[in-house]
This record gives C-alpha cells, structure tokens and sequence, in this order.
C-alpha cells in the first residue's frame, strides 16, 4: 500500500476537483446549497473505513459520527448531539451502525491492552465479552472470535440507540415514517459488508 506524503494530500484534492468539475460543472456549486443525507453512519474511527469508498456514495450522502470501535454512549454529548441533528434537522431516516472484522478496538479490549482513556472508552465490550463468555469459549480461532465480538459490539451499540430519549422522541414524532436502523459488519479482507 503507498502511502502519501502530507504535500500530495492537497495535490490529490486539487486534481479530485478538476475531476468532478470536469464530469459535472455544477457539482460543487449543488454540494454547497445544502444537505439532506438519506444516512448518518456511525462507524470505527479507523483509517482503513472510508464507507464513502465502500459504498461508492457521494459527498452529501452520508452524516457521519465516527468513534474507537463505533460506540454509542449514553454519556457522550458528542454522539449524541449527531444523532438528535440527523433525526430532527436533517430528518434521516436510516441510521446504520457499522463495525469492522480486524477492529483494533476490538482487540485491544479482549487482550486487555488498551491504556489511558482508550481503556475506558472500550470498557463496554469488555461487558459486551463477559455477557457472551459461553458462547464465545466456543469458538476456537481467535480471529474468529475476535470477528463475532465485532458483530456483537454492533448489535449492543443498537440496543443503546435504542434507549436514547433522543430516538424515542424521533419515533413519537414521526410514526407513520420509520426511523430504519441496520447493523453493518465490513469484512477489510474482501470489502464485503454484511448486513446484521
């Protein structure tokens, strides 16, 4: 994989924009009126997620809150604040929470190898771990193991959007609307995201 230089950041933009001058002369001038993303993803904070890429979606398609290992605290006005934005002035309808296979958040809290605030940031999935002891001494691959914590953090970060007041008063509002919520897990070895 190249990786770049901080100088090809910007060149990349400049010849990123020419591009889509060049297929759409309009393009930038639409993306500055406004937005009204279908979407809001919340997602690992990790580099190798850009789900723009993996969903071929454009600018302005996507609200995006991404966090270590895509949690969703109870506690935390920042995610919060993103959620009650995208429900009330945006009016997304779907909400997708997405984790990834080979999550280094994941990792770090079922080794016990995370330090510092990142340790008290994972302690859910160390609850998440302790919950699901029986069923995941079942499984004998760690990788495997590692990848079925994933799927489980995803369907816990649901269960707590769920016990916000933020979406039970999103739900109240707009009854005949369904809010839609879906649990994504990408697959970083194929690219593939399956849909929990």
């Amino acid at each position: 994989m190249k990786y770049h230089n901080y100088d090809d950041l910007l060149k990349n933009n400049l010849e990123w924009t020419k591009k889509q001058k060049k297929m759409n002369p309009e393009f930038f001038k639409n993306l500055a009126k406004s937005q009204k993303p279908p979407f809001l993803y919340i997602g690992c904070s990790d580099s190798r997620m850009p789900l723009d890429t993996f969903t071929q979606t454009l600018p302005g398609e996507m609200f995006v809150h991404r966090n270590i290992a895509n949690q969703i605290s109870l506690t935390d006005m920042n995610i919060l604040s993103v959620v009650e934005y995208a429900l009330f002035q945006l009016n997304i309808k779907h909400i997708i929470i997405c984790g990834h296979y080979d999550c280094g958040g994941i990792t770090a809290a079922y080794t016990s190898h995370a330090d510092g605030l990142v340790e008290n940031w994972l302690r859910p999935i160390k609850d998440i771990i302790m919950s699901n002891k029986e069923e995941l001494d079942s499984i004998s691959e760690l990788s495997a193991k590692l990848n079925r914590i994933s799927e489980l953090n995803v369907i816990k970060q649901i269960e707590t959007l769920l016990k916000t007041s933020i979406l039970e008063k999103a739900l109240e509002k707009d009854k005949k609307n369904k809010i839609h919520i879906h649990g994504w897990v990408l697959d970083l070895k194929s690219g593939i995201i399956k849909e929990l």
